[in-house]
């Protein structure tokens, strides 16, 4: 049962809610997280998106990996629908985002959050991004701390190499690149991805021969099976907390339930953010207002300290929603690392010649194992997918239209735009010969782009998120800039054909839209009402360079619970 009132009240079950809620747990606070979505794997609720179950789950002994085989299959379209941002029930439909364009925000409810189906890439921020750009009110020294706990938490380790990354790190290194051996990237490079996922059992190395079953106990770790976008239950058979994945749901969720000191409520939206006000003081947080998404019935829950964590979109929307003080910053400066996909395809010899195989087999090893970092420009990775997804991502959408519409004679690719008809067909035909390489760029915080809510716009929660993004000439820029070498390096390790997609802007990535410095001050205290804090990817002051962000957005609420133990007990 969910108490009257606890130390903190945690909003958001996410990424990196857990982290806060772990270590103040670790602190001896007694502390409530609030999730929107549904909590898999967990016994309390078996059939999480037919029937209500529990109310809230106090111990790791709820969590089940038997269960969480049966709620995370590998058939990619029902998880791919599964895994959104929506209620448990998902005959009421997906929670609305109003996105420019032809772009959208890809992001999870649930525990766990946004990691049930990130692809476990963990580096951390360039140190230029935080000590050189002028945005962050701390230094890079002060994260690195916070970096080893959480790298040593999500088990982080250099993604194992097949072929697509042996293709991938050969075109960089004739492209006269160096190979990077230090986390804290001051030079452009590239070097395996470190992944918070667990190794490959040393049986399944191409050498060993290995040929049988690819279940725990006879396999444990990484079975290299490319299914972290669509949850990643392997190795199937293990317990819970033995999942090859660290998400936040299998990494911090347990080790807080094992504190005795948290209490995770799921299938709880947060409506409203109480505050009193002393006369001639601002305002103080004192606990919150939830919704159960279920039964519709509101609930009140009162704390010492409030932290939101409810992500880049919903943490804005409901500060705006709970009419908290006015600041100019609120959902403002949002950054996506606008992106880009650029694909390379290889002839048949060409890859024998190379890899002693014909095919690249995008489909085999983990999902974005090669990276390229660029400080200042922002990174380039391999990405890993099966056919469906690859073809919505590399030739669904284009910013320039249909390919027959570009002059591509001066450029550095052969196809630039959206791809349809015989010529999608012919293309995908070659899937297994075929490698994609995401751009992710460094865009740098406006304004402008950002997080607002209308009046009259509004679901069961109140009004809805009004997203606004447009790119900078900059930002354009450094994503050209980018594109360019990514094709450079796919032609010079063999690729016979590339195409670039110019993808509409798409919110992989969401960040900065309650920035340190703007809105929270140096410990993400709001300036504005005492004893809120943030502890999710909003509070970044930018996009830490273009790097996968995970990692930092998890070692800032670290810090941010040291902080809270330091001010408010």
């Amino acid at each position: 049962m969910v108490a009257p009132n606890y130390d903190v009240v945690v909003v958001g079950a996410g990424g990196d809610g857990p982290v806060t809620a772990w270590k103040l747990a670790e602190a001896g606070l007694s502390v409530l997280v609030l999730e929107a979505g549904p909590f898999y794997g967990n016994e309390q609720w078996p059939k999480p998106s037919e029937e209500s179950g529990g109310e809230a789950s106090s111990s790791s002994t709820d969590l089940s990996g038997e269960l969480l085989d049966e709620q995370f299959t590998t058939r990619e379209f029902e998880m791919v629908n599964k895994l959104l941002f929506g209620p448990a029930d998902h005959e009421r439909g997906f929670w609305f985002r109003k996105f420019p364009g032809d772009g959208a925000i890809l992001q999870c409810a649930g525990v766990g959050g946004t990691t049930l189906h990130y692809t476990g890439c963990h580096p951390r921020a360039y140190p230029a991004s935080v000590d050189e750009q002028g945005h962050w009110p701390i230094d890079y020294a002060d994260l690195l701390p916070y970096y080893r706990e959480i790298e040593a938490m999500c088990e982080v380790s250099p993604a194992p190499v097949t072929a697509k990354e042996e293709l991938f790190f050969r075109g960089a290194a004739r492209a006269g690149w160096d190979l990077l051996h230090d986390l804290n990237v001051t030079e452009p490079g590239y070097r395996p991805q470190p992944n918070a996922i667990r190794r490959p059992d040393p049986k399944l190395h191409v050498d060993a021969g290995y040929d049988g079953d690819f279940s725990y106990p006879e396999v444990e770790g990484d079975t290299l099976a490319l299914g972290n976008i669509a949850g990643n239950p392997h190795p199937r058979g293990a317990p819970y907390e033995e999942k090859a994945k660290r998400s936040s749901n299998v990494s911090f969720v347990p080790a807080a339930l094992e504190t005795g000191n948290v209490t995770i409520r799921p299938n709880a939206f947060v409506t409203d953010v109480r505050t009193e006000t002393s006369l001639g003081d601002r305002p103080t947080a004192t606990g919150v207002t939830f919704r159960d998404t279920w039964s519709g019935r509101t609930e009140r829950v009162d704390a010492e300290v409030v932290v939101l964590a409810a992500g880049a979109i919903e943490t804005p929307r409901l500060w705006l929603n709970a009419d908290l003080p006015d600041n100019e910053w609120v959902g403002r400066g949002l950054t996506i690392h606008f992106g880009d996909n650029v694909m390379g395809l290889w002839n048949e010899d060409d890859l024998d010649e190379l890899l002693g195989k014909d095919t690249v087999d995008q489909h085999e090893g983990q999902d974005i194992a090669a990276r390229f970092d660029y400080p200042g420009l922002g990174m380039l990775q391999t990405v890993g997918t099966t056919p469906g997804v690859g073809a919505i991502l590399g030739f669904g959408a284009s910013a320039s239209g249909f390919t027959f519409q570009n002059d591509t004679a001066d450029a550095p690719w052969d196809t630039m735009g959206r791809l349809a008809g015989p010529e999608l067909k012919r293309l995908l035909a070659d899937y297994r010969r075929m490698l994609q390489v995401l751009v992710v760029s460094d865009d740098r915080p406006h304004r402008r782009n950002g997080v607002t809510v209308t009046p009259g716009l509004a679901d069961e929660h109140g009004p809805i998120p009004v997203v606004n993004y447009e790119p900078s000439e900059g930002d354009q820029k450094r994503r050209d800039e980018l594109a360019t070498i990514a094709a450079e390096i796919l032609r010079e390790a063999g690729a016979s054909h590339v195409h670039r997609s110019d993808s509409p802007p798409t919110a992989l990535h969401v960040h900065s839209t309650m920035r340190m410095g703007k809105v929270l001050d140096e410990a993400c205290e709001a300036y504005d009402v005492e004893r809120l804090f943030v502890a999710d990817h909003s509070a970044l002051p930018n996009g830490v360079g273009g790097a996968n962000p995970t990692n930092t957005g998890q070692a800032l609420a670290a810090r941010t619970a040291d902080e809270i133990l330091d001010r408010c007990f």
